[in-house]
């Protein structure tokens, strides 16, 4: 009882030595000050602090990332590009708007066999791209000896307005995919239209300064099996944290944290589960940027372990590694690579 009388008594202390009223109403000024005339001040802060208390501005949220994009540092830290083999790459920038890009690369194809291994067959391709960026727009455009084609087409409207078209092609299948883009000041929807008979829909709102919520939806025509499906998805993002959480009717969920460590390393985990198929999958990795280089290490729950690294040599000249290895299935893949060019 003695503490609880101490607690009372402190809180009213302090609640006696706050001053500011919380409108723009006289009434609540002490006598002292109406008698002087004195008015109420207010700030403009998109929040404000009162003894350790913090007041969201609703009327100025900051911009949320796209629905799309609610992954990206998880992807960028864990989904490394890993290869297998030597590749080459080569930027050559013509102009201040126009830049060709070539790639090599000698690797393997894999073949999954009755056993449970992988059986490798060597395998080599190039790669020819064109790319045109301006301030509105940009076209890019890839093509393979193996005959697949690809080319991606987006245009900015306005500010808040855009338009991307992709397309692929390969021996026995084609793709083309429209997304329209728009945004608010404290909001995000796009809208989808592809081959296939299949539409979407997302849209992801920000409610307070650090989290963010939205949902998605598309359907697949009678082509395709006529499915169609639901998804929310909720986001968190401050100055060291962030986190995500996604559940769609199709039995995925998918929980993702990234935890910033200083200023060069970033932890980073996810887990999905299909509760379809009973099924759940697990990694955890690393992020870490240095001055010259970044390196990259994840291991997931089947035991495969990953290491990404990009050396900056000099000015226009990177060189890769890259590691992966699977205890269970026997099957690693250890790569090479040197990029020239911006």
């Amino acid at each position: 009882y003695c503490v609880i009388i101490i607690i009372i008594v402190v809180m009213g202390a302090r609640l006696a030595k706050m001053e500011a009223p919380l409108d723009g109403d006289a009434s609540l000024l002490p006598p002292a000050a109406r008698a002087a005339g004195m008015e109420p001040t207010t700030s403009g802060d998109t929040t404000t602090e009162n003894e350790g208390t913090f007041k969201t501005d609703f009327k100025n949220l900051p911009l949320p990332c796209k629905y799309e994009n609610l992954q990206t540092e998880m992807l960028m830290s864990l989904k490394a590009d890993f290869f297998e083999g030597a590749r080459f790459d080569y930027n050559k920038q013509l102009n201040q708007k126009f830049f060709l890009s070539h790639g090599f690369s000698m690797t393997n194809a894999e073949i999954p066999a009755a056993s449970g291994h992988i059986i490798k067959i060597p395998s080599s391709s190039y790669e020819f791209g064109a790319n045109v960026v301006d301030t509105n727009y940009m076209l890019v455009g890839r093509v393979f000896t193996d005959g697949r084609v690809s080319g991606r087409v987006k245009y900015d409207a306005t500010e808040n307005l855009s338009f991307r078209l992709q397309t692929s092609k390969e021996r026995e299948y084609s793709q083309l995919m429209l997304d329209v883009d728009v945004k608010g000041l404290d909001w995000q929807a796009q809208a989808k239209c592809g081959s296939g008979e299949f539409y979407g829909v997302n849209y992801i709102q920000s409610v307070t300064e650090r989290v963010a919520l939205g949902g998605e939806g598309f359907y697949l025509g009678a082509n395709q099996g006529g499915k169609s499906g639901v998804g929310f998805a909720a986001r968190y993002n401050d100055d060291d944290v962030i986190a995500t959480a996604q559940v769609a009717t199709t039995g995925m969920c998918s929980l993702t944290y990234c935890q910033k460590v200083g200023e060069k390393a970033m932890l980073a985990s996810d887990f999905s589960w299909n509760w379809n198929h009973r099924q759940a999958s697990g990694s955890v990795g690393y992020d870490y940027v240095l001055r010259q280089c970044r390196l990259r290490g994840s291991i997931d729950n089947q035991g495969v372990v990953g290491m990404f690294l990009e050396e900056r040599l000099s000015m226009g000249l990177n060189l890769i590694f890259s590691a992966q290895i699977d205890h269970a299935t026997k099957n690693h893949k250890f790569g090479y690579g040197m990029t020239v060019g911006e």
